[in-house]
């Protein structure tokens, strides 16, 4: 017998955005029937004065904190002070609201982009500390982090059972698809569909292409949430992801094939790459809450290109 959610009524910041509406879902189909999702345009929880109302409004047992400010190397340049300044004080005062009322666990999601820029691959959760992150993403990957400290600080204070996950890069069905903002996956996908359509004679991608990333389909980042959710209570930081690394060339060649778009790649080596490699070790979320990814990454591109296609061009 499936056993129950244990929590009545739950505040999921993000809610609506692209990994939230997978949380959302499987909030869901675990029963829990009390899901608020709060919109920014009714509390911009970078102001205290919302951040309050909406735990009065709500009354959660439990907050899990997906909203961010966030975007992909373009978007991190030109906006590296808002990008610190909302992440900061979106985590800081969520968190520490929750505590004052005895919310019973708080969720904190962060990102691959704290970790320091050389990292040994794959990335253990004891390296988070040994560097200074990647310079295009280091005041979005340092905010988030900072919600790591806030946790441990007010487990060790107040006792209160606030825990901390690092997922790697995600895609999949929902992703943003704006050029201006979105992230490698969709951006290529983005790019080629519309060389293909337009018939172009080549694509352009940013940087080198010899960097490495691991991707995780966003529904097995959901599970990962809400199995730690369930099943973990401690201070330390835990990885979710994939456990594969792939060069954004390959990447970019795999994406290609995939949407029919038979030109060639064409790399601007004047715009940067990002972090050199990111890969990390997933062993502790497995054996501390049972997650592992199921989603192949073949399987995952080709739901991902699909669903673009259809819900752009019909």
């Amino acid at each position: 017998m499936t056993q129950a959610f244990p929590f009545e009524r739950v505040v999921v910041t993000g809610g609506a955005g692209f990994l939230g509406s997978y949380v959302v879902e499987k909030l869901t189909a675990r029963g829990c029937s009390e899901i608020i999702v709060p919109r920014s345009a009714d509390y911009n929880l970078v102001e205290m004065e919302a951040v309050r109302r909406l735990f009065d409004d709500a009354r959660p047992d439990l907050v899990i904190h997906l909203a961010a400010a966030v975007g992909g190397i373009a978007a991190n340049q030109r906006n590296p002070g808002r990008y610190f300044h909302d992440n900061l004080m979106m985590g800081v005062q969520l968190m520490d609201e929750a505590r004052l009322r005895g919310v019973q666990k708080f969720v904190a999601i962060g990102t691959i982009c704290s970790y320091p820029k050389f990292t040994p691959v794959p990335f253990k959760e004891d390296d988070l500390w040994k560097g200074y992150p990647e310079e295009t993403n280091a005041p979005y990957g340092l905010a988030k982090k900072m919600l790591l400290v806030q946790a441990q600080a007010y487990r060790r204070q107040y006792g209160f059972n606030a825990i901390f996950l690092l997922p790697v890069n995600l895609y999949g069905p929902r992703d943003n698809f704006n050029a201006e903002s979105s992230h490698v996956i969709p951006a290529l996908i983005h790019r080629c569909i519309e060389a293909r359509r337009a018939g172009a004679a080549e694509v352009v991608c940013w940087g080198t292409g010899n960097v490495t990333r691991e991707f995780l389909h966003a529904a097995d980042c959901a599970e990962g949430i809400l199995l730690a959710t369930e099943r973990y209570d401690s201070s330390e930081p835990v990885n979710l992801g994939a456990g594969f690394e792939i060069t954004i060339r390959e990447l970019a060649s795999m994406i290609a094939q995939l949407t029919g778009f038979e030109g060639p790649t064409v790399w601007d080596s004047s715009k940067p790459d990002g972090q050199p490699r990111r890969s990390v070790d997933t062993r502790r979320a497995f054996e501390s809450f049972g997650f592992r990814a199921r989603v192949s990454f073949e399987e995952g591109l080709r739901e991902t290109i699909e669903w673009y296609e259809k819900s752009h061009f019909g």
